[in-house]
């Protein structure tokens, strides 16, 4: 069982078209309207101060738009962005050498901000809240600690998990902001934008039958389109029509609302196996031959957003609207619990 097209997750694929078709201002930016008009705000504000802007943390599920958001921050602060990632920064040296190297007014981006060992997070406290940092000499009775100032900077993190980022952490940041899924609405203008940056021929039926498919996430619906064109060029007439839309997802085993067999199976196990449920997250891994994490990261979100699964205290349970699209009748025990 694997997650090819549909995972939210970013793949090697991925790269070359999210540099062609990321949004560059807050015009060619789709979405997040609340969180534009917040971010609109501080950034004035911090303009007219003279100010560098607070510490951000962006969260939510993958593929819906951190990365490019922080990079229109920087964009309108005027400021140079440092990338980076959790799993990049393994020793306080790797941090210390990023941190040293920052001019003032510049943004450190880190993606995966979860990823960052404990050791690492302990470095940036005292960086993010007084801006110096703490580098310990030698070892034992000896050791000593001189401390470095650093230059004003922001640091706008992007986690798709924030329960595993510390308290002391979460704590000093001065905006925290959760990306939601993308409405249909919104995904087709992505589409729309996304189609004529890369000059795809498209019908209106074609784009609204891939954004329904997109799990309500840009990266996926930007996926599902290049392939769309791929399908188009070499088994239609260029165009993505409906029917050639229809024809590249079957292809890619693809439903109407995005779900893939992946998705499929773990519905079809937590109804089949367990009586539609409640099962453990752990009973569900071992029983779909899948990683806890990935069903809980990957899977379990989209899931839960179309209403085919319950997270209970026991466990999950697949919902009569589950039981209907895998056109399974619901059991008349289980009918009562709707």
């Amino acid at each position: 069982m694997s997650s090819p097209i549909t995972s939210p997750s970013k793949k090697t694929e991925d790269r070359s078209l999210d540099t062609t078709l990321r949004p560059k201002t807050w015009e060619e930016y789709i979405g997040q309207d609340n969180i534009k008009e917040n971010l609109k705000i501080f950034i004035e504000a911090a303009k007219k101060r003279g100010d560098t802007l607070e510490h951000i943390l962006l969260y939510g599920p993958p593929g819906l738009g951190k990365t490019s958001l922080s990079h229109i921050i920087a964009y309108e602060m005027q400021a140079n962005m440092k990338i980076t990632s959790g799993p990049a920064i393994e020793k306080i040296g790797d941090l210390a050498a990023i941190l040293t190297n920052l001019s003032p007014g510049d943004i450190l981006f880190i993606d995966e901000a979860h990823r960052l060992n404990k050791q690492i997070e302990e470095v940036l406290y005292p960086a993010m809240e007084d801006k110096v940092l703490d580098i310990i000499i030698g070892k034992g009775p000896s050791a000593r600690t001189i401390q470095l100032d650093l230059p004003a900077f922001t640091l706008i993190a992007a986690t798709t998990r924030i329960g595993l980022l510390s308290s002391p952490l979460r704590s000093r940041f001065g905006a925290t902001f959760r990306l939601g899924f993308y409405n249909i609405e919104d995904i087709l203008k992505i589409l729309k934008r996304s189609a004529g940056i890369l000059g795809i021929n498209t019908d209106e039926e074609g784009l609204g039958l891939i954004a329904y498919s997109s799990r309500s996430t840009p990266r996926v619906a930007n996926r599902l389109l290049k392939r769309a064109r791929d399908f188009s060029e070499v088994r239609g007439e260029g165009i993505i029509t409906k029917a050639t839309a229809k024809d590249s997802l079957n292809m890619m085993e693809v439903d109407e609302l995005g779900l893939e067999p992946t998705d499929r199976k773990l519905l079809e196990i937590i109804i089949e196996k367990f009586d539609g449920g409640p099962v453990g997250i752990q009973t569900l891994s071992a029983a779909s031959s899948e990683e806890g994490d990935t069903i809980e990261e990957i899977y379990e979100p989209y899931l839960l957003q179309l209403g085919f699964l319950q997270k209970t205290p026991r466990g999950r349970v697949a919902t009569k609207l589950a039981y209907k699209h895998l056109g399974v009748s619901l059991p008349d025990e289980q009918d009562s619990l709707f």
